[in-house]
């Protein structure tokens, strides 16, 4: 009687450890979409590059590896590689290359009291600029930077059936302590990773490049100034040329005035 008894409570145990495995990994279930990594400070590093640009791929593989291989403990890192287009009358139109990404740079450039523009350029947060392949330069500054507070970013998926959009109400808390009453700016972008090219003419012809997220588009949508919170919705289209697999949306809330980023998020679609 002993070993049926036991039996039967092994048979009990075992049917509610399953039962709440299952639920656990049920495809219903959806969790909410937030920060790629909860509890992880998120920072910004953005790449002004070009493929016409010979002393440009170190600084691509180094940005590749930075959001590949998120080095940094308790850090995540959201690349932006932006393909400026001041290089494409050299010998190399880069197919990435856009005006708007080089307007950004000459923003930046003004912010920084910079005397003109430059590649490879790193920028961290909007706060930080450095030749944008040196390694140990890049690491202490993300570390550098992920220890400032930092606004919550919430991305919450939305209109799931319209596929040739990305949209999502965004949501941003805890930004009375950054902003300080001060204007903040809502932008939003569109990564494609898993893109490379054979380039055939210029400074890197005969080179095979690979990159890391390459911006696809960028803008600003919203300024605003609130006491803590703030919150949005934006859809962006999709190219249909840009594979959606490889697609990540991101948001990131900047000072106005300084032009530092103060809170990021990103999510795959």
């Amino acid at each position: 009687m002993k070993l049926v008894y036991t039996s039967v409570v092994v048979l009990v145990s075992s049917v509610l450890i399953f039962l709440s495995f299952a639920h656990s990994y049920s495809p219903s279930s959806t969790p909410s979409a937030e920060n790629s990594m909860p509890g992880k400070r998120t920072i910004i590093v953005e790449l002004f590059t070009s493929e016409g640009c010979s002393s440009c791929p170190p600084a691509d593989a180094l940005l590749k590896t930075l959001s590949e291989q998120q080095p940094v403990p308790g850090t995540e890192i959201i690349a932006l590689e932006e393909h400026v287009d001041y290089w494409d009358h050299l010998g190399w139109k880069d197919p990435f290359s856009s005006a708007e990404f080089s307007e950004r740079q000459n923003e930046y450039a003004k912010a920084f009291e910079n005397s003109g523009v430059y590649t490879p350029q790193m920028i961290v947060d909007g706060h930080t600029e450095f030749v944008g392949s040196r390694a140990g330069e890049a690491r202490e500054t993300i570390q550098k930077a992920a220890s400032q507070p930092k606004a919550t970013i919430q991305l919450i998926p939305t209109e799931r059936s319209i596929s040739g959009t990305a949209a999502y109400d965004i949501k941003i808390t805890d930004l009375s302590n950054l902003s300080q009453g001060r204007d903040v700016e809502l932008w939003v972008a569109m990564t494609e990773k898993g893109l490379h090219t054979d380039v055939k003419a210029g400074e890197n012809s005969g080179e095979h490049l690979q990159h890391a997220a390459v911006v696809r588009t960028i803008h600003k949508t919203n300024s605003f100034s609130s006491p803590n919170s703030y919150q949005t919705h934006i859809a962006l289209k999709i190219n249909p040329s840009w594979q959606r697999e490889n697609l990540s949306f991101v948001a990131f809330a900047v000072d106005k005035d300084s032009r530092k980023i103060i809170g990021a998020a990103s999510a795959k679609l």
